[in-house]
């Protein structure tokens, strides 16, 4: 599990005003929340006094306060505000106490945490965004949870040849469909991106494009430490998405989608017709790797190596060397060695 990146925790409409909810990200418990201006705040899900978690608290104004002695910490800072036990002339530096605190941000509906690298010093980059390019457009996120350490959730995400044999339906390429691919990877910073290319021609939702008579091209990107962005243009007309894959803990990961387009806006309903395609897709993903998990478990913690095998598993052998050359970087300060040097193409059957 990688520290040091942002990650999405919840959905920003769940943090309603007033109430705090408990969340676990990288087996780091943390409680998420509202002040009284309105800002979204996450701090440990642990008063620093008897470890009692923050969350059966509630908010004061514009601080926590912990359900078990009142002690009362700001929700942004973490700095504590009261002791309700001391008496007047008490020793003790109460500003010097802190509930730590993380950068939470809110982007496209979720709000988002830093999880520092303790072990290194890194300037803190902004919170991820997806990339829009109209004013006008529509959004959806869904959210699963499936049993899989995080490693094999990504592989999800990276591999190109599952398609056929998990997502089977009308609307996507099936088993009895395969064709060649030639794709072409070039190196970006932390990732790796597919370049600007023609969508798969055996795919029935990509072929529903045709209707706007432009030419489309897809281009598709991995960041570390789990994002997979892709971009459809057709003319003025675009579809993005991006699915992270964030471990809950080294056996649970909770997938997310976010969709934003403004194809199709003519269609009646199509934000629900979207929806309900999405969410049928993603719970085909949960399904399959709470399949692999099976095999996993059976295999336990010293099982038999898994193989990786052609150009199909490429990417995976990148993000693995791209996590290797990270935490080699971070422990030694030099700069990171990016396992693609210039462009690769890659074909595989799918």
């Amino acid at each position: 599990m990688l520290f040091g990146f942002w990650y999405p925790a919840l959905e920003a409409r769940d943090l309603r005003a007033g109430e705090m909810r408990a969340v676990t990200l990288l087996e780091t418990p943390l409680v998420f929340g509202r002040d009284a201006s309105g800002r979204v705040f996450a701090l440990a899900d642990r008063c620093p006094h008897r470890a009692m978690p923050l969350s059966f608290g509630r908010i004061a104004d514009s601080t926590v306060e912990c359900c078990y002695h009142g002690w009362t910490f700001d929700a942004q800072s973490g700095q504590c505000r009261s002791i309700p036990s001391l008496v007047e002339g008490a020793n003790v530096k109460v500003d010097r106490i802190f509930a730590k605190s993380y950068r939470c941000a809110e982007r496209d509906g979720a709000a988002w945490v830093y999880l520092p690298d303790e072990q290194a010093q890194s300037e803190e980059p902004p919170p991820p965004e997806l990339p829009v390019f109209s004013e006008r457009y529509q959004t959806m996120h869904h959210a699963v949870e499936f049993a899989s350490d995080v490693d094999q959730g990504i592989l999800g995400l990276l591999d190109p040849a599952h398609g056929p044999y998990v997502h089977q339906s009308w609307y996507w390429r099936s088993a009895h469909k395969l064709r060649n691919k030639e794709k072409t990877f070039e190196p970006i910073p932390n990732g790796f991106r597919m370049v600007p290319h023609a969508p798969s021609a055996n795919s029935a939702a990509y072929k529903l494009l045709g209707v706007y008579g432009q030419p489309v091209s897809t281009t598709i990107e991995f960041v570390l430490p789990n994002q997979r962005t892709e971009t459809i243009r057709c003319g003025k007309w675009w579809f993005t998405n991006r699915t992270t894959v964030t471990p809950i803990r080294r056996d649970l990961c909770r997938l997310d989608f976010w969709a934003a387009w403004n194809l199709f806006r003519w269609v009646p309903l199509v934000k629900p017709i979207f929806r309900s395609f999405a969410r049928r897709f993603i719970a085909q993903d949960q399904s399959n790797a709470e399949r692999q998990a099976v095999g996993l478990r059976r295999d336990g913690p010293r099982g038999t190596p898994m193989i990786l095998v052609g150009d199909a598993d490429r990417q995976a052998r990148w993000y693995f060397e791209l996590k290797e050359e990270w935490a080699r970087s971070r422990r030694t300060g030099e700069p990171m060695t990016h396992p693609l040097q210039g462009q690769v193409t890659l074909r595989w059957r799918t």
